[in-house]
């Protein structure tokens, strides 16, 4: 199996983090061989990133990862992370589907799967906030305004819509809320007790569209945040699988914020991070979808006149990785360029890894324009899946308030 550690907020302590696991393998003698961090990265490179995140000005500090972007440092072990609430949202936005941060540290993008050494990771950016779950992604003008700087973090349905496309099996899935309803599938009254101020919101905190992707991804690990609370679950899909649930704190003093699993892999598979061809895939065939205004925009469903459907078949997979070999589905550390100045912020904002992911995806173009749709679909599901997910709810609260 592979060694995997897990982190909730970063909130910029880098280095803490690396040096705690550096001091986890020294004493137990192990080798940590990937971290994931569940979101508040803070891939702040200069003061003009500080400028675009949303904090209050007396948290404005540079912290840790400007170190490593500087290359004064270098990440000791390979990091994907998504992103939270209190990010370098310039920054990230930069790199929208995904990119390079600094060396071995892989941003996922506001949505986005990976592979690495056999196992495939997923994840969603952002919390959700129902007001803005159906905008485009409106907020473009730098330095951000106060409002969009809270706005451009909040989950778009489009990442929803092209997440719920996936049809193979996913290993672990990442969010920085929780999916909503998490809590009825591990000990609620002791999350409460050390969180008394969550009684009120318990039930309808999170995410809805993440519980929906929990139903429908079914992965085998979900990785989770924001709430500075260790809480584990366990949440059993009517196919007999589970999904294993998992929210970890921040790197502060008593708070749980690290977490090593062993998590089976396929090990004949180097341990290199590598595009998914499916999500590639479904990425190319929706990008015309992208939605940019402030209106609110519907994704196409089956009451539509428009395509709903891209999920990828076999085929369209096997033709996309002999087009691209196994060469071409590594994601080349080469990639990252400082484009920005740290400190100072000069800079060249085009980022020239977004240019790079859209050469490798317009060569994909000749697999996506030739489909046939004729399965069921992932949103048809998921139409099936919210009837259930609210069958149950109805079930979970009945057995909850006869419990009390």
């Amino acid at each position: 199996g592979m060694k995997v550690a897990v982190e909730g907020c970063a909130h910029g302590e880098l280095e803490i983090i690396y040096e705690t696991l550096i001091h986890i393998q020294q004493t137990q003698n192990i080798v940590v061989d990937l971290l994931l961090c569940c979101g508040d990265f803070e891939a702040v490179r200069n003061e003009r990133d500080l400028l675009n995140m949303a904090v209050k000005p007396n948290y404005r500090h540079l912290k840790t990862f400007y170190k490593y972007y500087t290359g004064e440092k270098v990440a000791p072990i390979p990091t994907i992370f998504i992103g939270g609430n209190h990010e370098a949202s310039n920054h990230l936005g930069e790199i929208y589907h995904g990119g390079w941060v600094a060396p071995n540290i892989y941003y996922l993008g506001a949505a986005g799967v990976v592979n690495f050494g056999g196992l495939r990771i997923g994840g969603l950016s952002g919390i959700f906030k129902a007001y803005n779950f159906h905008k485009g992604h409106f907020e473009t003008s730098l330095p951000l305004s106060e409002d969009d700087k809270r706005s451009i973090y909040h989950v778009r349905e489009y990442e929803v819509f092209q997440l719920l496309q996936i049809m193979r099996p996913m290993d672990i899935f990442l969010s920085h809320d929780w999916p909503q309803g998490i809590a009825n599938h591990g000990n609620k009254q002791q999350l409460l007790q050390r969180k008394p101020f969550l009684k009120e919101e318990i039930d309808t905190m999170g995410n809805p569209a993440g519980t929906k992707l929990l139903h429908i991804l079914k992965p085998s690990y979900w990785f989770a945040a924001h709430m500075h609370a260790k809480f584990p679950a366990i949440v059993s899909h009517d196919t007999g699988e589970s999904t294993k649930f998992l929210a970890l704190g921040k790197p502060v003093p008593n708070q749980d914020f690290l977490q090593i699993l062993d998590i089976p892999n396929d090990e004949s598979v180097s341990k290199e991070l590598r595009y998914d061809v499916e999500w590639l895939l479904i990425l190319l065939s929706t990008l015309y979808l992208f939605p940019t205004g402030r209106n609110n925009v519907v994704m196409p469903n089956k009451n539509s006149t428009e395509r709903y459907d891209f999920t990828v078949t076999d085929d369209q997979i096997k033709t996309a990785q002999d087009i691209l070999g196994n060469e071409g589905v590594i994601i080349q550390l080469e990639n990252f360029v400082r484009n920005v100045a740290p400190f100072s912020g000069e800079c060249d904002v085009v980022n020239p890894q977004y240019n790079q992911l859209m050469t490798l995806l317009e060569r994909l173009r000749p697999v996506v324009e030739s489909v046939q749709v004729e399965n069921v679909t992932q949103v048809e599901k998921s139409d099936q899946v919210e009837e259930k997910i609210e069958k149950s709810e109805k079930e979970e609260i009945n057995s909850a308030n006869s419990e009390e």
